[in-house]
Formats: structure tokens, sequence, C-alpha cells
């Protein structure tokens, strides 16, 4: 389909790993963006690249999320409100929320990790990508017993999975990480896990993407597909245009409910708010860590980044919408100071909250939406966009073509959900 064209919709890390993967294959594509380039979700995350992670849903999350309901520094913050949507997708959460599922969920996700990470490495050699991309892996550090057992069992997940993941003690870490606060108890390290500019990686993959021919088209969201006889002819955007085109990829992240309801397809999607504060790493003031970090008992990740250590994380449920809440932001330096030493010296550079797209079962959603002629969907990634945006843009690349998915992905298909 050399001469088709495919609009994306979506300009974040999933929508431009995508349009790089189809314009390799001479497919003409445009990037349809509601505002800017990588402004979303990809803009401010953590920028840890970690494969083999193990999905969201782990056992009980979501009934110690309600026990704290109205603590707003709880790692998983559910805002208290009415909201019939967000009860049946924290029901359907919930019941994801077992041993097996997870098991099933890093049955599925972890070839995942296996195979971006050599996608990474060819663009940063083949393409000259310059995105601050450091292979160091990450630690994760825990002060409490239930920290450390958590962090252990997602070793041995991960370990099942062909990850060389290490559970490791006080010692181990007190020996390796110099800037621990007294307390720590334990933790793990994941040795293949890499760092990198997040919102830098999303314009390098931009500028590649129009070194091949693709266009984007910023400003303006999508209203809707247009069909004929159930084939594609085009998307509407908010200016009444329509962008023709032979196949739709939906890469819209935490805005995939609305567009996908348009198309008759409910996807059980809700945004993840996360946050991240920015700190300038000078003499006497925040430490520069020997690597990025996760605080296990609070999810929140230290990654030192270009003159800055960027505190991120947190999930919270709190609709469509970018407001930021003061406590959720002050939960990330409390934290920090609480694991870290000299947290508290460090200058703040930079406040954010984005909003991350998470599905009820805890897993990316890729595949053809039926009945709708060529729409495939790209979503779902929670906190694991930028690691997966490579292999995601592959796949969705792949199918598009009308070729074999180097990976199964039959288990993430969006009918899934309509059974």
């Amino acid at each position: 389909m050399s001469n088709s064209r495919v609009v994306i919709v979506g300009g974040g890390v999933i929508g431009v790993c995508c349009a790089y993967h189809l314009v390799k294959q001479g497919i003409e594509v445009v990037v349809l963006e509601r505002g800017e380039i990588g402004a979303g979700a990809s803009y401010g995350s953590a920028g840890v690249i970690a494969p083999g992670h193990p999905p969201m849903n782990k056992p009980d999350r979501v009934k110690q999320a309600l026990k704290r309901m109205f603590d707003s520094k709880t790692p998983l913050y559910i805002k208290p409100r009415f909201d019939p949507g967000l009860a049946l997708w924290l029901l359907r959460f919930s019941a994801n929320c077992t041993a097996g599922r997870l098991r099933e969920g890093m049955r599925i996700i972890g070839p995942f990790g296996h195979a971006t990470l050599p996608l990474f490495e060819t663009l940063v050699q083949e393409e000259e990508l310059d995105f601050g991309y450091q292979r160091n892996g990450y630690y994760e550090i825990c002060r409490t017993e239930a920290g450390v057992e958590h962090a252990h069992n997602d070793v041995s997940l991960m370990r099942a999975q062909g990850y060389p993941a290490e559970a490791l003690w006080e010692n181990d870490l007190c020996n390796r990480f110099r800037s621990l606060q007294d307390g720590t108890l334990g933790g793990a390290y994941y040795p293949q896990a890499a760092m990198c500019n997040p919102h830098r990686f999303v314009m390098e993959m931009a500028s590649c993407v129009k070194r091949y021919g693709g266009t984007f088209s910023l400003g303006q969201a999508a209203t809707a597909i247009e069909n004929r006889a159930n084939d594609v002819t085009g998307v509407r955007t908010t200016a009444g245009d329509l962008i023709e085109a032979d196949a739709v990829v939906l890469a819209t992240g935490a805005y995939s409910l609305e567009l996908s309801r348009a198309l008759g397809c409910r996807l059980p999607i809700q945004p993840g708010k996360g946050y991240h504060r920015d700190l300038e790493i000078s003499e006497g003031s925040a430490p520069m860590l020997e690597a990025p970090c996760v605080l296990g008992e609070a999810s929140v990740f230290c990654t030192p980044m270009g003159g800055v250590l960027r505190l991120a994380g947190t999930m919270e449920f709190s609709g469509l919408n970018h407001t930021m809440r003061r406590p959720r932001l002050e939960q990330l330096t409390d934290s920090a100071s609480e694991y870290l030493q000299e947290i508290g010296t460090g200058q703040m550079r930079s406040e954010w909250c984005g909003l991350r797209p998470v599905s009820s079962d805890g897993l990316p959603i890729l595949g053809l939406i039926p009945a709708r002629g060529r729409v495939f969907v790209a979503t779902g990634h929670a906190m694991s966009g930028l690691t997966h945006g490579p292999v995601t843009g592959k796949l969705i690349a792949e199918l598009v073509i009308g070729a074999t998915p180097s990976l199964d992905i039959r288990a993430l298909d969006p009918t899934r959900f309509m059974v």
C-alpha cells in the first residue's frame, strides 16, 4: 500500500513512533495533533525506559486506594465524586488486580520489552537521534518490609520472562547508592533499563518522520472518522476540514474514550494523571544520583536529566482535566526527601502534570476496530508509553500494511472488551 495515505491521530510518543515505522515503509503519513507535538504525557514523564516492568494491575491495588480515598498524597489517588463511568471502570480494573491476571499480563507484555530495546538502539545508531539515551539501569528503593516483598515479587515475575532483574537488601543498596537516607531495607536493580529525555525523544522522532516525508497538522483535534461503505475516507477536524485517508491510527492517549465512542467502540480507558517536579542540581543542592531510582512505597521516580533531578510519578483518577493539585506535587518532594539526602535544598525548575491512558485490564490496546474499515487503535499504555513506543509503532505499521505482526498481539486486540 505504498501509494496509500495513513492519518495518525495523536502526536505523542505512540503517534510519532507509528508514523516513523509507516514512513519507513514508503507510506504517506499525516499526523493530526490537537496541540503541539509531544506536549501531552510524553512531555513530562520520568524518562525511564523500563522493559519487562509489570503492568499496573497488581493485587489489591484498588482496594488500598479506596481505603485512602481522602488522602490526597497517596500514590494512587481517586478523587471522591459521582462518576458512574469511573465506578464501572474501577470494578473492571479491580477484577483484573489478581495474582493470576498479573502473571497472565506479564506473559502477554513480557516480549514487548525484549523487542523495544533493540529498536531504541537502532534509532540512536542508525538515525543518529540525540535524546540523552543511556543504558544504566535503575534501582527500586524500599523502606518497609511490605515494599521489599513487592519489589522482590516483581523481580520474580520479570526473571520468569527472561529479564535479569536483581533482588537487593539493605547492604546491597547502601553500597551502590550513596545518596540514601537511613532506613532503607532493600529493593531491586533492573540492569536492562535505560533513561532519556522523553520530550527530546518525541521531537527527534518527529524530525525523523519529516525527513522521510511525513507531515504534521497541529492545533486541530479529530471530531469524526468518515466512512463510505465501511471504507475509511478520512478524518474530520475541529476546523471542519476533511483529511483524506485510506487508513487511520488512533494514538489519542487519554482522549481515546471520546473518539472511540463515536465509532461505536467503547474502549475502557481512564485518564491517569501523573506529575513531575524538576529540581536544579548544583553543589550543595539536590544530589546527582548514581542512576535513576523509583521510591517503592511512594511510586515516585527520581531521574537525573540534563542538570535537573526529575521527580515524577503518582497516579490520579480525577477525570479528563489538567488541574494541578498542590498536594500531589508536594508528595513528590516529600517522598524524595524521606528516601534521599539533600532533596529539600534543590531549587525548583518546573512543575507539570499530564494524562496517561489506563485500560481496565492494565494492558495496551492494539488492533483493528471492527466494522469501521481500516481504523486501528494504539492506546492504553498507562506508564509504559515511552518504553513501548518503538515496538508499538512497529507492530501498528505491520498491521496497517497487512503483514503478520512480529509479536503475538491477539490478547491486546480491542475486541477483547466487546464480549
